[in-house]
């Protein structure tokens, strides 16, 4: 997946595969665009030692998407699902009351199951 950028030289491109944390929830957004998120629960490598033992560590990640066949093929899917992702890295922002607010998150272009939940 190939970012086009105005900057030469610049890339913005995420590639994760993990664990679906929990069911994608889908919502209509002002504009009348659907959008469905999810969260993806990825395992690293951890540094952190207890006792002398390593103790597993993991990213929550979160994740939109925007395109409608990449939304149906998400809504299929169920919690604990291992899913292979590719997007970009996209920070959001808006107005709750008075105070301004973002978050980042991975808009996905492409995803696939790669083994189903037990």
């Amino acid at each position: 997946m190939n970012d086009t950028s105005s900057e030469p030289g610049h890339v913005n491109e995420v590639h994760v595969v993990g664990r679906l944390a929990v069911a994608p929830v889908s919502r209509e957004m002002p504009s009348g665009d659907l959008l469905v998120s999810f969260r993806l629960v990825v395992a690293r490598a951890s540094r952190r030692k207890v006792a002398g033992v390593r103790t597993p560590s993991v990213d929550t990640l979160d994740c939109s998407v925007w395109r409608a066949d990449v939304r149906r093929r998400l809504l299929s899917l169920r919690p604990g699902d291992v899913v292979e992702v590719h997007g970009a890295l996209r920070r959001r922002f808006w107005r709750q009351g008075v105070m301004a607010m973002s978050r980042s998150e991975i808009e996905v272009s492409k995803l696939r199951r790669l083994t189903s939940a037990a």
